[in-house]
């Protein structure tokens, strides 16, 4: 199999989301990390079983974003809370993790909501799209039959190593493949990638060890799935 076909097969697109850098124009229709604050009118900071607020790490206006997703397709808005410290690995959503998704039609109200044990320095994101992301080598998400071809080309001497062949990004992003710091893990049948959070000094976030948050849906159920991991 040649080199070219090899990377078509892998390739997704990606949109990378960067931190700050600029200055909020103030309107509804901003993501951000570490700030939530569009809520239905009867909702306020979540809250686990303990009556502990949920910390708000992200809010996505996804119209404004020049990327699609097939899992997110009908949503409009985004948001995340989670608790500290995080949820086990693949805990269900509900108690210690939550992602809100508002369509179109959902009346959404601003509400100044913050959290006093909050962690999180509050940033707009800007999107850089990558028309080209690829999966790590362990478990990240090359197909068998793909690994076979990438080792025969090794052994012919044609590239050193899987990594001649792709990029990865590492950053916060929507789409592509998710960045296991460890072997990768599959959810499930039915979940597909969808985005991560990851380490950022800039945001004070650190997911233990510069590791990321990754969340996949289920495009049949519309469940979501939390897993991170870290060096």
């Amino acid at each position: 199999m040649e080199i070219k076909d090899i990377q078509q097969r892998l390739a997704r697109p990606a949109l990378k989301l960067i931190a700050g850098g600029f200055r909020p124009c103030g309107d509804d229709e901003e993501s951000w990390l570490g700030k939530v604050f569009l809520f239905a009118p009867d909702e306020g900071v979540p809250t686990n079983d303990a009556g502990e607020q949920l910390l708000p790490y992200a809010q996505f206006y996804l119209p404004g974003l020049p990327f699609h997703c097939a899992a997110l397709e009908g949503v409009r808005v985004l948001t995340l809370f989670m608790s500290d410290p995080f949820p086990e690995h693949f805990e269900p959503m509900g108690n210690n993790w939550l992602i809100r998704e508002y369509s179109a039609d959902d009346v959404l109200v601003r509400k100044p909501l913050p959290v006093a044990h909050s962690f999180l320095k509050p940033f707009p994101l800007k999107a850089e799209a990558v028309p080209k992301d690829f999966p790590l080598w362990d478990g990240g998400g090359v197909p068998a039959d793909l690994e076979d071809e990438i080792l025969k080309l090794e052994r012919a001497g044609e590239i050193q190593s899987y990594y001649d062949l792709v990029t990865h990004t590492y950053e916060h992003k929507i789409g592509g493949y998710p960045s296991f710091c460890q072997s990768g893990v599959d959810p499930g049948a039915g979940f597909e990638f969808v985005f991560q959070l990851s380490s950022d000094a800039k945001i004070n976030l650190n997911v233990v060890d510069s590791g990321s948050l990754m969340f996949w849906k289920n495009v049949v159920t519309g469940e979501w799935a939390l897993y991170y991991d870290f060096y």
